[in-house]
This record gives C-alpha cells, structure tokens and sequence, in this order.
C-alpha cells in the first residue's frame, strides 16, 4: 500500500491532524474507518521508501496537494513544500504531466506563485486573496528595522515601496495574551515607519465565503496615498 498525501484542508490542520489517505498501484482498497483509500497510476519516481514505508516523494506530493486541495489551502501546502525542498522550477516542469487530470487548471496556477519564504498556510492564502485582488505581487516576510539597522518586526505578505502589509492573527499565535503586544507592534509600524496594515483572522481568509478583496484593494490605495510624491510606484495592470 501507498501512503498518497493528507487532503483535509490546511487550515483545520494547523490544529487538528488530518487523516491519511492510503493508495495502491493494484486493485486493492484498504476497508478501514478513518483513511480513505483508493488505486493511483504511479511512476516509479512517483514513490519513495522512508524507514519502510513506501510514499509518494515530495513533488508528487506537491503536485497532488496543488491539484486537489480547495485553492487557498493548496497555496499554502506549496509554500510548505518548497520549504521542504520542492524545488519551484521542477514543480512548474511537472504540471504538464497532468493535462487531462482533474485540479490540474488550479496546480498550472498556483505552482509558479508558491513562495518557500512564507512561513505559514494562512499566510500563503491571504497572499493569494491579495494577488486575486489584482495588486503588485507581494512579498513575504518584510522586515522592518530599528533606527540603529537591527531586524525588529516582520509583515506577511507586503508591499515594500507602498508600504503596505496585510497582517493574519490566528488563534494559535495571537490570543487575548498577545494582544497588547500585536498593538504595539502595529502601532510602531503606522507611527514610525509609515506602515499601512489591515488585520485579517481566520474568518476573513479561510470563511465560507472569503472576501478580503475590497479591504486589500482599499488598503492598497490608501497607503500609495499617504505616502504620495514620496514614492513612485509602477503597477502593471496588464499583468
């Protein structure tokens, strides 16, 4: 049998651990509660075996996960696996293979805007709700720094020259405890360094109905205001 991926959406899993999904290249399905199972036409450099266990490598993995995950959790599994040593290039060289196979219109999408610099699946969302959003691609984890140069705060994904940035607060790293510090960080970065930021939780971004398209757009445009002729900024509207 193969261990093929883990399908239950990125952003439950962050909290809750999936179940697996178990494949063979027989005729052969696996009858138990909690894992679905299934036959996949695999190539041989499609699998790999760790500590015994035969499963897909990671960019079939990749692949799959691009194809088949609902598109603002798939985004977010690609930064993963980039950061897990996919290789972007081979991943965009890979899509091709899958002409014809279901998802593969979203992996031909998604695969050239995966980022290993993103640190989270949320992160990687709210990235894609902002290029959704026809702005300049963003760019993740910009640091700001203090006046004597040293690397002080992070934004997700930002604008540098606008000076935008959209920040998402999750439950698991911005509680009621943290609070006061998220303040006084966002503060610092409108007050001192001319920041623009909008904050978006998990409704926001992973709702049944996300649409933080408008607050981005707003947003955008509100911070290549404030900062007016003291910064220049190209935008491609052809892109």
């Amino acid at each position: 049998m193969l261990v093929a991926r883990r399908r239950r959406a990125a952003s439950n899993a962050i909290y809750d651990l999936p179940d697996p999904e178990i494949f063979s290249q027989s005729e052969s399905r696996t009858r138990r509660r909690g894992i679905a199972s299934g036959i996949r036409d695999l190539l041989p450099r499609d699998t790999e075996e760790i500590n015994g266990l035969h499963v897909t490598t990671k960019l079939r993995t990749a692949c799959d996960v691009g194809r088949l995950l609902w598109r603002y959790d798939a985004i977010g599994a690609l930064d993963g696996m980039l950061r897990a040593g996919v290789n972007r290039g081979e991943l965009v060289a890979e899509v091709d293979r899958f002409k014809g196979f279901r998802g593969v219109v979203q992996l031909r999408e998604l695969a050239p805007l995966a980022d290993r610099r993103a640190e989270s699946g949320p992160e990687g969302a709210l990235r894609l709700h902002w290029i959704e959003a026809d702005l300049p691609t963003p760019e993740p984890q910009i640091w700001v720094h203090d006046d004597d140069g040293t690397p002080r705060y992070r934004i997700d994904p930002g604008h540098r020259e606008v000076h935008y940035g959209a920040e998402y607060f999750g439950r698991e790293f911005h509680d009621e405890d943290s609070r006061e510090a998220d303040e006084d960080r966002l503060a610092w970065l409108r007050d001192q360094r001319d920041w623009t930021l909008d904050v978006f939780d998990k409704n926001a971004v992973f709702g049944r109905r996300p649409d933080p398209l408008v607050t981005l757009q707003q947003g955008f445009a509100k911070a290549r205001a404030r900062l007016g002729s003291r910064v220049a900024v190209h935008i491609d509207l052809g892109r």
